[in-house]
């Protein structure tokens, strides 16, 4: 298996290079056009990434969702998996998720099992991933269909300490996630903290629905900014982000 899209991130991290990652849901996308418009926004953009996954699909577009994705656009593709049916060899790589967040077991190795054999013969690049979920001020999709209780958004020595023992347990890339529809965005201290804490590509999504928020957590330590939601309901919204994430790199 090729390493190549984890040695971009850590190679965009440790330049001080800033990244955005718009956040597909293929159960949201209300058609194949509406997708195609998206990936070519992207491009326009420069869109560093794009995820996709979701907590639940339901409209059995995933499939071909990825293929759409691949043939519009260059842009490196990341599966960011609800469950183990959300494959795609089509994929330039699955952030292989351990919830370390919550102490539900099937999130922290037991869907893992099950996915394992079938990653390893599709070839995509696997990166172990610590994903946490904090609170957003409301009960997201991820929170309900995890069951599990999310790292109180004021409480970042509890984030701290669960972000430094997935670092000490190898996992190579962080994602903070406070859910998709998230009243409100991770906060800037605690994102400060995990990044004073840790040495791997921080992920920060969930409630950013604005430029202003977007490069408040890009100043804060967010090696790459995800947004989804807001792009749903606002697509133009991508070009403007994008450009707010990169100018923070170039005046580092």
């Amino acid at each position: 298996m090729t390493k190549q899209i984890l040695h971009h991130l850590n190679q965009k991290r440790q330049n001080k290079q800033k990244q955005l990652a718009v956040l597909i849901d293929p159960d949201s996308v209300l058609n194949e056009a509406q997708l195609i418009q998206t990936c070519k926004l992207c491009n326009e953009a420069k869109v560093d990434l794009i995820l996709v996954g979701g907590s639940l699909i339901t409209n059995g577009f995933w499939n071909k969702s990825i293929s759409i994705i691949k043939s519009v656009t260059e842009i490196p593709v990341l599966l960011f998996p609800g469950n183990i049916m959300q494959v795609h060899d089509e994929a330039d790589a699955i952030l292989f998720l351990s919830m370390i967040s919550g102490r539900n077991p099937d999130l922290l190795i037991g869907k893992h099992v099950l996915a394992a054999p079938g990653l390893k013969k599709s070839g995509i690049e696997v990166i172990p991933t610590a994903y946490m979920i904090v609170d957003g001020g409301n009960i997201t999709s991820v929170m309900y269909m995890s069951n599990t209780t999310p790292i109180p958004a004021d409480k970042n020595n509890i984030a701290v300490c669960t972000a430094m023992a997935g670092e000490m347990l190898g996992l190579k890339v962080m994602y903070m996630d406070a859910g998709s529809g998230a009243n409100n965005p991770i906060s800037t201290s605690m994102i400060q903290d995990i990044k004073n804490a840790i040495d791997l590509p921080l992920f920060i999504g969930g409630g950013i629905r604005s430029i202003e928020q977007a490069l408040a957590t890009a100043n804060a330590g967010a090696d790459v900014v995800v947004v989804g939601n807001a792009f749903e309901k606002n697509p133009e919204l991508i070009l403007a982000i994008s450009n707010a994430i990169h100018g923070v790199a170039s005046a580092h």
